[in-house]
Order: structure tokens, then sequence, then C-alpha cells
């Protein structure tokens, strides 16, 4: 069964550029546009791995990822940071959060997908 992989990212482009590269290595992919729609569908049925802008409309990245970490039923569920904010004390506090790993923009196709690739495998 393919990996589901949630998207929650405020720029559309990206959003529908990463769904498209995505969807073609056989993930399961939802993209969603703001951090309230990313808690709310987390809630529902966490995914395997959840691609995290940090400047979200309604709830910030880092806020969705402390909450995530404290709910056990997302235990078992990755998050990688994908943010313009390449500074090492917003990557520190990513990974204290409990990021699985920190990608910044802009970034190459073919690192990202091996970033998931390696995150999802462990």
């Amino acid at each position: 069964m393919s990996k589901s992989v949630f998207i929650v990212e405020r720029e559309a482009n990206l959003r529908l550029s990463l769904s498209y590269l995505l969807e073609r290595k056989g993930y399961q992919v939802r993209a969603l546009e703001d951090g309230d729609a990313g808690a709310a569908a987390v809630s529902e049925a966490p995914p395997d791995l959840v691609l995290l802008g940090i400047d979200l409309d309604m709830r910030g990245g880092f806020d969705l990822c402390q909450c995530f970490r404290a709910d056990p039923a997302c235990k078992d569920m990755k998050i990688i940071f994908l943010t313009s904010k390449a500074r090492s004390v917003e990557r520190g506090k990513g990974l204290a959060l409990g990021a699985n790993a920190y990608i910044t923009k802009p970034f190459a196709n073919a690192d990202l997908l091996a970033q998931v690739a390696s995150v999802l495998e462990t």
C-alpha cells in the first residue's frame, strides 16, 4: 500500500507542484492550504508524513508540530518542515519540536524526494 502524505502549505503553486511530484512517485497526497485545515485533516486520519510549512494562515507550523507530537494518534507520523526560514534558530526549533527533517526553500525536487523517502523508511 502506498504511503500517505499531507502537504500543509500556504503557497498554492508549491502545493500543486509538490502534489504532482509526489503522486507521480506513487504517494497518496492531500494538499491543505492553512493550519486549521491541516490540523482537522490530521485529526481525522493521520497520514504517514506531513510536509509542513511554518508561515501558515490560521495556525503556524511550529504550533501544529507541537500539537501533533502531543497527540498519541500521531506518534508514528513523520513531519518534514518545508520553509524559507533558513536560520539555525528556526531549524533548531523545528527539530526540537519533533520534526524528522527540515528542508529550506528553494530546494531541488530530487533532494526533496530523497528526504521524503528517507524519512518514511525510518
